[in-house]
């Protein structure tokens, strides 16, 4: 079966500072793959080129077999490549509701004949139901300024589905969660996006979430990816212990396996 998205050897250059360097990579329908790297590695270069927000110097972005290089994000968008933000994108001064049937009414129309779409009553039966499944709809009548962080991530990431993407690309999702508050998220998340069949990438710096969420791991450094492997062999490799995570994470776990012995 042939990729659902492919980098071929797309590099990105700010000047005389190279942002990513000659980045190769398929990505096969349903993988959940984590991105980790230290800050400025180029994770977010990397998920800004596949989404349209930076082209690449050089190199070329192929979806579904087609060139995406060159397209703007609408355009990507609309061919089923979507993404949240590590600062979620909502409007502060609606309700959880009328947040979700705004962009159920971008996604079915354009420019100022969305009002005429945001009535539709089968606009209002998909509201309903993103509600339930994103674990929401305690909060459907609630401003998003007063939703706490994570009930505001879960309503971002549900905004992004509602154009059914192909592709899902989340920047941290579990940034700014308690600890207590981020596996049920994620558990949340990642039921409703194997429910809508939906290949996952996402940016992540907490490593217990890709040890237990992804089955593949994309480690960057210095704009370059130093390891593809499951989470199992990735978090063990040399130089991701070296660049990415350190040694506290993997002596916090040689503790925790001493205590338990």
């Amino acid at each position: 079966m042939s990729p659902i998205l492919e980098a071929r050897g797309i590099s990105k250059n700010f000047g005389a500072v190279t942002a990513a360097k000659d980045v190769n990579v398929a990505i096969s329908q349903d993988e959940v793959v984590g991105i980790i790297g230290a800050n400025g590695a180029g994770k977010t270069t990397f998920v800004n080129m596949v989404t349209g927000y930076l082209k690449p110097t050089s190199g070329q972005i192929v979806f579904e077999g087609r060139d995406i290089t060159q397209l703007e994000p609408r355009q990507i968008t609309r061919l089923g490549i979507c993404r949240s933000f590590q600062v979620p994108q909502v409007f502060m001064t609606e309700t959880v509701y009328e947040n979700l049937l705004t962009a159920l009414g971008i996604a079915a129309a354009t420019g100022f004949s969305v009002l005429r779409y945001m009535k539709r009553p089968d606009l209002e039966t998909q509201c309903e139901a993103l509600l339930t499944r994103y674990g929401i709809g305690d909060y459907r009548d609630h401003l998003a300024s007063s939703l706490p962080q994570g009930v505001r991530k879960l309503l971002d990431i549900a905004m992004a589905m509602v154009a059914r993407p192909r592709i899902l690309l989340l920047d941290e999702p579990t940034s700014g969660i308690s600890t207590d508050e981020k596996f049920g998220l994620m558990d949340t998340v990642m039921s409703a996006l194997r429910e809508e069949k939906v290949t996952v990438l996402f940016v992540e710096h907490d490593m217990e979430i890709v040890e237990r969420y992804v089955g593949r791991v994309l480690a960057f450094y210095q704009g370059e990816i130093i390891c593809d492997a499951p989470p199992a062999e990735a978090l063990v490799d040399p130089k991701v212990k070296e660049f990415v995570i350190g040694e506290e994470h993997h002596r916090r776990d040689d503790a925790e396996g001493n205590a338990d012995a």
